[in-house]
Order: structure tokens, then C-alpha cells, then sequence
């Protein structure tokens, strides 16, 4: 395509191609820290073009493709090129990465240990992952965690964490302003705006870690934390991962080693400040 970079996030390195500039100087600003191997083949491409060449320059609109695609997806303004670029990033691992157990879920590490947090969308995981990982975590991720099926280890994937909405200036007012992406306004999922991680949270993004923690958060309600059971973190983490399906006997055997070896709780609460305490305790106990 006319424009072009590669940049690596945890294990999977990616191409991406584009109709326009202003995406990819987007995603360049946004990944300048990433480490990026020119001769190394690419695991994932992604396209962002013009589903007909006057959508080049007349109301462009950006069209998501690449290895693998979403029949029937609308396209986005070029005003959100940025986020057509994040999504075609996350589809293209979402629907193609069979090297590891794929679970849509944050993570943080501390002293080589992971804490998974896995929700719907909406729950607080991300933002809950993006203050720890300012607070004395390492952020591993806020979309996808990597699980090695022959290890057990957690595997980091330290994209651009996606703020959205109130979450927005609850971060900001703790980062740099040079770590925050632009505001884009009015996207399908509100407000967003992209958080760069820690330099040394990139620095380690291929450090795998051992999972000592399976968190479900729930923001809203008062704070309350209760044990899960294995069948209940198994039945939630089937539903949150991609391609257990596609892994067969590989997938089941990893999500069965992970929730017998892992502590499980569900963790509600009213505010970040007590989801940040009550991971801080639950981290504490597991310790012991």
C-alpha cells in the first residue's frame, strides 16, 4: 500500500498498510518506543483502505482488512484512522494467533508474577490494568493476555491501552501528557484516547511471567470479593478467549492447568482507588 510501518507488541509483529498518511504517522507517534525488526516477517498485516477510490479524498472513509476480516464491518471516518489501525491489530490477533492460548483480558506483573484480570467490556479491567501498571505494576496488557500452552508463563501484549470515556481524565491526571494519544471524540464506543505504557513495561513486554492470579472485576456496587471455583473461572475463560476453539486438545489442557494452578476471585467495587486496594490485598494474600 501507499503507506506503511512494522512495529512489534509482546510476540506478534505486525505490517500495516494504509490508504492515507495521517494513520500511520498516528500509529508511529503512539509506538515510537517499540521495538521494530525490519527484516523479521511479519505474524499479522493489517490494511486500512478505500473501499472505492473517491473514498480516497471524498469523505474518506477507512475500510479495515488484512489476513483476516469482518464481512460487513462499517468503515470509520479518516478522522479515526488511529482507532481502524488499533482495531485491525486486535482482529488480526484475535482471529489469527494460534501460537498461544488467547484470553481478552488485562494483566499486570509484579517480583515475576501475573495477575490476569478478565471482564466484558465495561467492567473496569482496563482502566484497573492502566493504574496498577502507574502504581508499581508492570503493565502486560489491557487487551489481550498470552497464555504458553507447553509453560503455563503469561505472556505480555503492551499495546496502546485504550481509555475510554470518565477513564480518560482519571488517567491523565496521574501520566505525562507526551504518553496520551489524541482524543478521538464520538467513536461507536464514546471518547477514547490511547495511553502509551511505561518505557519498562515495553522494555519487558517479552518476559514471561507465572499467573498467580485470576481476577474478575465488576465496577460499580460496593467493594466485595469472593473465591471462585475452577468450573466457574473455566466457564468464564472459555467465553473470553479467541481461540480456544481452534487450539482443541492444546487450548483445553492450558485453561485446565491455568485455573487449577490459579487462584480466582470476583472483585466488585464502587471506585479505582478500592479496585486498586483490594488487588493490592488479594496480591498480598496469595504471597503468603
Amino acid at each position: 500500500m501507499r503507506y506503511g510501518t512494522r512495529l512489534a507488541v509482546g510476540p506478534v509483529q505486525f505490517r500495516i498498510g494504509s490508504d492515507w498518511a495521517a494513520p500511520i504517522a498516528a500509529l508511529n507517534r503512539l509506538y515510537a518506543g517499540y521495538p521494530r525488526d525490519e527484516d523479521r516477517p511479519a505474524d499479522a498485516t493489517v490494511r486500512l483502505f478505500a473501499a472505492r477510490p473517491w473514498r480516497r479524498r471524498l469523505r474518506p472513509s477507512v475500510q479495515i482488512g488484512g489476513d483476516f476480516t469482518v464481512p460487513d464491518a462499517l468503515p470509520l471516518p479518516l478522522s479515526m484512522g488511529l482507532l481502524a489501525a488499533e482495531m485491525g491489530m486486535n482482529l488480526q490477533v484475535a482471529l489469527g494467533w494460534r501460537r498461544h492460548l488467547l484470553l481478552h483480558a488485562s494483566a499486570v506483573a509484579k517480583d515475576g508474577r501475573a495477575a490476569i484480570l478478565s471482564g466484558e467490556s465495561g467492567s473496569g479491567k482496563s482502566t484497573l490494568a492502566a493504574l496498577l501498571g502507574e502504581d508499581g505494576w508492570r503493565l502486560m496488557g489491557d487487551e489481550f493476555t498470552l497464555v504458553d500452552p507447553a509453560s503455563g508463563d503469561a505472556l505480555a501484549f503492551p499495546r496502546a491501552v485504550s481509555l475510554k470515556n470518565a477513564a480518560i481524565a482519571e488517567v491523565a491526571a496521574r501520566v505525562d501528557p507526551a504518553r496520551l494519544g489524541p482524543l478521538l471524540a464520538g467513536t461507536p464506543k464514546g471518547d477514547i484516547r490511547h495511553l502509551i505504557p511505561r518505557a519498562d513495561a515495553v522494555a519487558a513486554m517479552h518476559d514471561p511471567v507465572r499467573p498467580a492470579l485470576l481476577l474478575f472485576p465488576r465496577f460499580g456496587g460496593e467493594a466485595a470479593v469472593e473465591p471462585m471455583g475452577e468450573g466457574e473461572a473455566f466457564v468464564r475463560l472459555t467465553e473470553a478467549s479467541t481461540n480456544y476453539v481452534a487450539l482443541g486438545e492444546t487450548g483445553f489442557a492450558a485453561l485446565l492447568r491455568l485455573v487449577r494452578e490459579t487462584p480466582a476471585f470476583a472483585v466488585s467495587y464502587p471506585d479505582s482507588a478500592t479496585g486498586m486496594a483490594l488487588v493490592d490485598r488479594l496480591w498480598a494474600e496469595a504471597a503468603r
